[in-house]
């Protein structure tokens, strides 16, 4: 039996989250959560809304699954109608849909390779025809292609990780920016990364350190209509990115070697995303919380 630990607290709303994970590994990125073992925790029953982005308006990069689907779910919690960007995990973008639409909110599915030049125009134009209005972007669409040694990174490579993980929140956040008004924000994901930059890693930690810049540069340029940017950078996150970059025995101790000696859960992080999307961060800008 995989060791797990208890969370939310009483033993009769208590679920487990694993320690350990079966060895697992798919061969194409960004990976499909629905092949998962054990499938990722997206939801909080215990979390309960209390209107804090009520009738806004979210896109959401990468909303299909892991911290994307966790986020469209808080946000749905809190009245936000969503817009979930993604490749082409057509099975769990509608999963996310459903979890949406659950709650009772509308949910907006759109299949758009983020490296397309025009992709921040089409994404923008069939949010403005659905809903009207823009509040929130999540740039949260990433990719990350372990190598052993700078010589192995390819220009190929290198410039699909730099095109899906940063250039895309450029090109979209470029595209979003005249639509939000004071008290909407830009939320950016990014990663621990950033400051740890795993020897692995180098191209994936170059663009995660790119959006921290990103951040505070956008955060200034904005701050006088009021539109807040921050971004999140987690830590190892049980998400199909994982099972789809590392080898199947690395997978099995993810975040084994963090002080919580294990991975996070997308669920985690979804109140963050909140926080710094609501009025709740109404004074944070330019600021990039580690989790």
């Amino acid at each position: 039996m995989k060791p797990v630990i208890p969370y939310y607290g009483s033993m009769t709303d208590c679920k487990d989250v694993p320690i350990t994970f079966p060895p697992q590994y798919q061969a194409q990125q960004p990976g499909m959560e629905y092949l998962m073992n054990p499938l990722p925790i997206f939801d909080n029953p215990n979390y309960v809304g209390t209107g804090k982005l009520t009738n806004k308006i979210a896109v959401i990069t990468g909303g299909d699954s892991g911290i994307g689907r966790a986020v469209a779910v808080a946000f749905a919690k809190e009245g936000a109608d969503l817009i979930l960007v993604y490749l082409n995990e057509h099975q769990d973008a509608e999963t996310t849909q459903k979890a949406v639409q659950k709650i009772g909110r509308r949910c907006l599915l759109l299949s758009i390779d983020l490296r397309e030049r025009n992709a921040g125009e089409r994404i923008v134009t069939k949010t403005l025809e659905t809903f009207g209005h823009i509040n929130i972007l999540i740039n949260n669409a990433g990719v990350q292609f372990p190598q052993p040694s700078l010589e192995a990174i390819s220009d190929q490579q290198l410039e699909t990780t730099f095109d899906v993980n940063i250039e895309s929140f450029f090109r979209l956040s470029r595209t979003v920016a005249p639509h939000p008004h004071s008290g909407d924000s830009i939320v950016n994901t990014t990663s621990v990364q950033a400051n740890i930059g795993n020897s692995q890693l180098i191209d994936y930690a170059s663009t995660k350190g790119a959006i921290v810049s990103f951040t505070r540069a956008l955060a200034h340029n904005l701050a006088e209509k009021g539109v807040r940017v921050n971004a999140v950078a987690p830590g190892p996150i049980w998400t199909p990115l994982q099972p789809a970059s590392w080898p199947a025995d690395v997978v099995k101790t993810l975040g084994a070697d963090t002080p919580m000696k294990r991975a996070g859960q997308p669920f985690e992080l979804a109140p963050v995303y909140v926080l710094l999307a609501s009025d709740d961060g109404s004074y944070i800008t330019g600021q990039t919380m580690a989790s």
